[in-house]
C-alpha cells in the first residue's frame, strides 16, 4: 500500500511540472483527434469504394475516385496533424525534464552537507542526468503513442458501434481482457524498473568514484579489486535489468494475443451477419480495418505502460532528491552587518554528527577584532568542523556563535559568507578559463584587479606562460596544472575579494618551501586589521599567531601564544617536539 501511495504521489508531482505546459497539452490533444479522426475515416471511404465495384462489370470509377481523392486528403491531414502532435510532444517532454534538471540542480546548492555526505556523488549526478533523461524519454513515448492510442481506441469504437452495433458489441466484451492483462504485467514490473534504476545509480557512484581517484586506485594497486567491485555491481545491474525486461517484455505478445482473438471474433461475427444480408461487403472490410486499427494501439499501449514504469520509478528518484529537506532557512527579517569589525564570541557551543556521538561539547571562545588565531590539534579532533559551523556549512546542536555581536543564525548566510574568505586544502577549480576561475568571489572585477591578485598569490608569472594566459580554460583534473598550482590559483580568488575576515585551512599544503614563504609574506600582509583563522598542521607556519587553540577530542584544551605553550609542557609542546625533534 505505501508503494501504491508513493508511486501515485510521484505521479502527482509530474502532472504539477507538465500543468505549466497545459496550452501545449491541450493542442496537442486536439491535434491527436484530427489525426486520428482523419486516419479513421479512410476505412469508411475504402469500404463505400469497394461497394461501388462489387458486382462484375458495374464499377462505378467516378465514385471509386473520388473516394480514393478523399482518401489520399485525410491521409494528408493525419501525417500533418501527427508531425504536429510530435512537435508539441517533443517541446513539453523537453521543457518538462528541463524545469526538473533545473529544480534539481538548484535544490543541490540549498541541501545541507549532511546530506551530501550521506549520498555519493555519482548517485546525485545519476539522479539528476541519466534518470531525468530516462523519465524524458518515458514521458515522450507516452505523449506520443498514449494520445493517439487513446483516440483511436475511442474513435474506432464509435465508428464501429455506427457501423454495426452487434458486432461492436465482440469487440467491447473482449476488451477488458487486454487491459487486465497489460494492467497484471505493469503492476509487477515497477518494483523491478525501480530496483533497475536504484543499481544503475550506485554503479554511476562507483565509475565516479573510481575514475575521479584513478591514480590513488593506480598508485595502491587497487585495480582488480576495483575491478571486482565493479563487475558485482555490473552482474547487480545484468540481473535486474534483465528481470525487468524479460517481465516487461511479456505485455506486448500477450495483449497481440487477445487482439488476435479480437480479430478473430469480429471477422466470424461479421461473416455470420454478412451473409444474412445485415452488412455490406465494403462495410464488412471497413469493420475489419477498423478491428485491426482497434487492436493496435493496445499493442503500442502496453509498450508504452512499461516505458511509464521506467519513467515513474527515475522519477521517483529524482523527486527523492528534490524532497529531500533543504538547510535551514534565512531568517525572515535578518540582521546585516554594515561594517564587519571581526569580533567573534562562540558560546555554549556543542555539535555531533550522529546523536549520541558528541564532537563538540559545550565550547566556549572569544576572540578581538583583528586577532590572527591559529587551530591545531591531532587529527579528527574537530578543527574543521569548527570552521564548518563558523562558515555555517553546519548548524549547531546547540549554543550559538555571534561576529561582532549578532548571531550568526540571524544573518542570511550570503552576508555571513560575504565577510569570510576562504582557502582550503582541497582545491576546487569549476571548468572554465583562468580568468572565470579567479573571478568566482567577484564576478564584476576589472583585469587589472585580477592580474593584480595573481601577483599577490605568486601565480602571474606561470599564467602568463601558458598559450592563451589569462583566457587559458583550465578544469579540476585539466591540463598541466598541478596541484601546488591549482592551491594558488584558490589563494588569489582570496586575494581578489579582500574579506574582513579570513580562514586559511592548510592554505599553503601543497606548495614548494620557496613560493610558500613569499604567499606567506602576502597573507601576512593581507592578515594585518583582519580576523583570522588558520588550520594548520606544520606548526612552524603559525609560530606568530596572537592566540593558538590546541583542540583535543572535540575540546579546546590549551590556549596562549606560541611561548606559553611550549612553556606549559602540554598537548601543544608535544605536538611541536614532535614535528621538530632529531
Amino acid at each position: 500500500m505505501a508503494d501504491k501511495q508513493k508511486k501515485s504521489a510521484v505521479i502527482v508531482q509530474i502532472l504539477r511540472y507538465i500543468r505549466t505546459y497545459w496550452a501545449l497539452v491541450c493542442l496537442s490533444l486536439l491535434l491527436a483527434v484530427v489525426s486520428v479522426v482523419s486516419s479513421l475515416a479512410i476505412p469508411v471511404l475504402v469500404g463505400y469504394a469497394i461497394d461501388y465495384m462489387i458486382e462484375a462489370g458495374k464499377v462505378d470509377f467516378e465514385m471509386v475516385g473520388l473516394f480514393l481523392i478523399i482518401s489520399l486528403i485525410c491521409t494528408g491531414i493525419s501525417a500533418f496533424a501527427h508531425w504536429l502532435m510530435s512537435q508539441m510532444n517533443n517541446r513539453i517532454t523537453y521543457r518538462v525534464s528541463r524545469d526538473i534538471r533545473n529544480a534539481a540542480f538548484r535544490h543541490v546548492q540549498k541541501l545541507p552537507l549532511s546530506y551530501l555526505d550521506r549520498f555519493s556523488q555519482g548517485d546525485i549526478v545519476s539522479r539528476v542526468i541519466v534518470d531525468v533523461d530516462t523519465f524524458a524519454d518515458g514521458l515522450l513515448v507516452g505523449f506520443t503513442q498514449l494520445f493517439s492510442g487513446i483516440m483511436t481506441i475511442l474513435g474506432t469504437l464509435l465508428f464501429m458501434l455506427f457501423t454495426n452495433w452487434q458486432i461492436a458489441l465482440v469487440v467491447v466484451l473482449v476488451t477488458p481482457l487486454s487491459l487486465l492483462v497489460a494492467k497484471f504485467i505493469a503492476q509487477r514490473t515497477y518494483d523491478m524498473f525501480k530496483a533497475q534504476t536504484a543499481a544503475r545509480g550506485r554503479q554511476t557512484a562507483l565509475i565516479d568514484e573510481t575514475v575521479g581517484g584513478i591514480k590513488v586506485v593506480q598508485a595502491f594497486g587497487h585495480e582488480d579489486a576495483s575491478l571486482e567491485a565493479f563487475n558485482l555491481s555490473n552482474e547487480e545491474l545484468k540481473k535486474t535489468s534483465m528481470r525487468a525486461t524479460f517481465f516487461s517484455s511479456l505485455t506486448n505478445p500477450a495483449t497481440r494475443f487477445v487482439n488476435a482473438l479480437v480479430y478473430a471474433g469480429v471477422a466470424f461475427a461479421g461473416a455470420l451477419v454478412a451473409i444474412n444480408g445485415g452488412i455490406t461487403v465494403g462495410n464488412l472490410t471497413s469493420f475489419l480495418n477498423y478491428a485491426n486499427q482497434y487492436t493496435k494501439p493496445f499493442n503500442e499501449i502496453s509498450g508504452v505502460v512499461t516505458e511509464l514504469q521506467n519513467a515513474v520509478a527515475c522519477a521517483g528518484r529524482v523527486f527523492e532528491l528534490l524532497d529531500a529537506p533543504e538547510m535551514t532557512p534565512d531568517p525572515k527579517n535578518p540582521a546585516s552587518l554594515q561594517t564587519v569589525q571581526g569580533r567573534v564570541e562562540i558560546r555554549n557551543l556543542s555539535f555531533s554528527y550522529t546523536k549520541n556521538k558528541p564532537l563538540l561539547a559545550d565550547m566556549n571562545l572569544s576572540v578581538s577584532a583583528g586577532q590572527k588565531i591559529a587551530i591545531v590539534g591531532p587529527t579528527g579532533c574537530g578543527k574543521t568542523t569548527l570552521i564548518n559551523l563558523l562558515m555555517r556549512f553546519y548548524d549547531p546542536d546547540q549554543g550559538r556563535i555571534y561576529i561582532d555581536g549578532v548571531d550568526t543564525q540571524e544573518m542570511t548566510r550570503e552576508d555571513l559568507r560575504k565577510s569570510v574568505g576562504m582557502v582550503l586544502q582541497d582545491t576546487w577549480l569549476k571548468n572554465a578559463t583562468i580568468r572565470e576561475n579567479i573571478a568566482m568571489g567577484r564576478p564584476d572585477a576589472s583585469e587589472e584587479e585580477i592580474v593584480e591578485a595573481a601577483k599577490k598569490a605568486k601565480i602571474h608569472s606561470f599564467i602568463k606562460r601558458l598559450p592563451q594566459g589569462y583566457d587559458t580554460v583550465i578544469g579540476e583534473l585539466g591540463g598541466d596544472i598541478s596541484q601546488g598550482q591549482k592551491q594558488l590559483l584558490c589563494i588569489a580568488r582570496l586575494m581578489l575579494c579582500l574579506p574582513p575576515m579570513l580562514i586559511l585551512d592548510e592554505a599553503t599544503s601543497s606548495i614548494d618551501t620557496r613560493t610558500e614563504m613569499q604567499v606567506q609574506r602576502a597573507f601576512d600582509e593581507l592578515m594585518q586589521g583582519r580576523t583570522s583563522f588558520i588550520v594548520a598542521h606544520r606548526l612552524s607556519t603559525i609560530q606568530e599567531a596572537d592566540c593558538i587553540w590546541v583542540m583535543e577530542n572535540g575540546n579546546v584544551v590549551e590556549q596562549g601564544r606560541h611561548e606559553q605553550l611550549l612553556a606549559k609542557k602540554g598537548l601543544y609542546a608535544k605536538l611541536y617536539e614532535s614535528q621538530f625533534a632529531h
